[in-house]
């Protein structure tokens, strides 16, 4: 079933890092490596998913998100689509408007689906974008700033037509190497001011165009592989990051952020984390300013 929207939470965010107050979900339960799509994947494939430990797993960092007084929404699971735990890639909230992606991959197209006839059911508008091959996974944003990565799930017809649609916001297209998949594998606003990357994923153009907007903390290779940059942010400085990338995470703690440590080892074995699991709804709005 469907969970209730509260009604005193309508859409709206502004950045990656103002206090989470709602957000959409979805369990793991038919999770499966079908179409090996990344590197994490690939790794991964003969091994497969363990989905009692998956659903073990996302059980806790549900917990752990209503434990900070998160309202959690959950889509229904459906089992022709293997890879629906990741609710970040099928749209983005962007102030007060929810906008539903066109999934470019075969094997999730139809997971949009779901989401719109939430909203439909829930009475929430929205805006489709059909014909645009863009994903959640690739926008990133920050006040009137919007980062897009340009991948083989988003392109640059789509980019146009958002920078076209938001005239007051600075659309900013950040390539980088196509086997990360989406830009959250790579890059992650965590403040007004800092941001997670993995400076091997792009060339040096973009390298100092992120370095020009924030104060950049470098994730390994071997972390990137574990997804450290896919962190999630919930307000307050705390940050939902595994156990085992500890480089990261002691890296967030030496500037003051509480790390609320969490592990979904088995979910990233199909290639997203915290980040890609979690399509937040409302943010609370905050004073930060850049």
């Amino acid at each position: 079933m469907f969970s209730m929207l509260k009604k005193k939470n309508q859409p709206f965010c502004r950045s990656e890092y103002d206090p989470l107050e709602q957000v959409i979900l979805c369990k793991p339960q038919y999770m499966e490596i079908k179409d090996v799509i990344n590197d994490t994947q690939k790794h991964f494939k003969n091994e497969g998913i363990h989905i009692e430990l998956a659903l073990k797993q996302h059980k806790q960092f549900v917990h752990a998100l209503k434990s900070q007084g998160i309202d959690v929404i959950f889509l229904p699971a459906l089992e022709n689509y293997p890879e629906q735990v990741f609710t970040r890639d099928i749209g983005f909230t962007l102030g007060q408007t929810i906008y539903v992606a066109e999934m470019a991959s075969k094997i999730r197209q139809g997971e949009e689906n779901v989401l719109k006839k939430w909203l439909e059911d829930e009475e929430i508008s929205y805006y489709n974008l059909i014909g645009d091959r863009i994903e959640g996974g690739d926008v990133i944003i920050d006040r009137n700033k919007i980062f897009i990565g340009l991948s083989n799930r988003t392109n640059q017809d789509a980019i146009e037509h958002m920078r076209s649609l938001l005239p007051a916001y600075e659309v900013i297209t950040i390539p980088f190497t196509e086997k990360y998949l989406h830009l959250d594998c790579v890059f992650n606003i965590i403040s007004p001011h800092e941001a997670i990357y993995f400076p091997k994923a792009f060339t040096k153009k973009e390298r100092n165009i992120l370095k020009y907007h924030y104060d950049l903390i470098e994730v390994s290779e071997e972390e990137q592989f574990t997804l450290g940059t896919n962190v999630l942010s919930i307000g307050h400085k705390k940050i939902f990051s595994l156990p085992s990338n500890k480089h990261v995470n002691e890296q967030l703690l030496s500037r003051g952020f509480e790390v609320i440590e969490i592990d979904i080892t088995e979910i990233i074995k199909s290639g997203g984390s915290f980040r890609c699991c979690t399509l937040p709804i409302a943010r609370a709005e905050s004073k930060h300013e850049k």
